[in-house]
């Protein structure tokens, strides 16, 4: 298993080292120092800015100095736009506040969804099943706007009114277990929503496919009693293309919801990468955007190992 492991990690470096280069050239398609200082900078203005942030040198340094930084965890550069703040304090900063959101986001959303999923596999083609496949497009179809705005107003600001109790936060965010029910509850309760109808369209499906398999034949034919057959059988063989859907969440994770963190003014990642593409935020930009594709490549990894350990017959080579 370990080699495996590390076979794939060593097969996944020249794609990674390829991702980095295309992320610093296309960077740099349009000067990002013009891009900063403004068009009415004059040229010398450009050219000792350019030498204050290092780029000034030759591309191949400037690729090997921040592969150097990717490889030791040590973001030392500056932000352009907050002087004197280092790019790994603004990554590390914004990477709490959007797993506090995500993570119980995407547990609930889950687990609600497998449920969904099991009981639609258990009325398939009746009406409970149609029910939750009008309910799941429906929910699909309202926009995250709708959702997030009309969370704000009637679970922050008219909960509050009617009730006199400051349960939720409109907007901010403060850290710490004590303060999670306040600042973070509503968004991940709206982000679940949200969620829910693309998850239990998903899950609804995959289970209802489940049913029609030969094995859930045998087993209803060999007297197997329900319960045996939804979580014995047909949840544990429908786990591969579960498990390929949550790995394709998993970078989002990070990122968190570019929308939720916007209006309720949570400091996340996805809001911090935003804000430093609208100010030419440089380093910010291209940090992220290397840490972002390393996600990608392992949670990938992570899938392919977990696949194997599922199903038997996916043998690692």
């Amino acid at each position: 298993m370990w080699s495996y492991v590390i076979r794939r990690i060593l097969y996944n470096i020249p794609v990674y080292l390829a991702v980095v280069l295309f992320v610093m050239l296309a960077l740099r398609v349009n000067d990002p120092v013009v891009n900063y200082l403004g068009k009415n900078a004059s040229q010398d203005q450009i050219e000792n800015q350019k030498k204050i942030m290092g780029l000034d040198r030759p591309f191949h340094q400037q690729y090997f100095s921040f592969l150097k930084e990717l490889v030791t965890f040590q973001f030392d550069s500056d932000s352009w736009d907050q002087k004197g703040v280092k790019v790994k304090k603004i990554l590390v900063d914004s990477i709490i506040p959007s797993l506090s959101i995500t993570i119980p986001s995407l547990i609930i959303t889950t687990l609600i969804s497998l449920c969904i999923g099991l009981f639609c596999a258990n009325f398939r083609g009746r009406w409970p099943d149609r029910m939750v496949a009008i309910s799941a497009v429906l929910g699909m179809s309202i926009s995250l706007l709708v959702y997030t705005i009309f969370g704000q107003y009637f679970g922050a600001y008219k909960f509050m009114k009617a009730t006199g109790w400051d349960l939720f936060a409109i907007e901010g965010y403060f850290g710490g277990p004590q303060n999670w029910v306040y600042y973070c509850l509503l968004p991940v309760i709206i982000s679940s929503i949200v969620a829910l109808g693309y998850d239990a369209r998903f899950y609804r499906a995959v289970m209802v496919e489940e049913t029609n398999r030969d094995y859930i034949t045998t087993a209803r034919a060999k007297g197997a009693s329900r319960m045996r057959v939804m979580f014995g059988h047909l949840l544990k063989n429908a786990m591969i293309p579960i498990t390929t859907h949550i790995a394709a969440t998993i970078p989002f994770l990070i990122t968190g919801s570019l929308v939720i963190e916007k209006f309720f003014n949570i400091p996340g990642m996805g809001r911090a990468l935003i804000t430093a593409v609208e100010i030419n935020d440089f380093p910010v930009v291209q940090t992220f955007t290397a840490v972002l594709a390393a996600v990608y490549i392992l949670t990938n990894i992570l899938t392919d190992v977990v696949y194997a350990w599922l199903d038997p017959r996916i043998r690692l080579t």
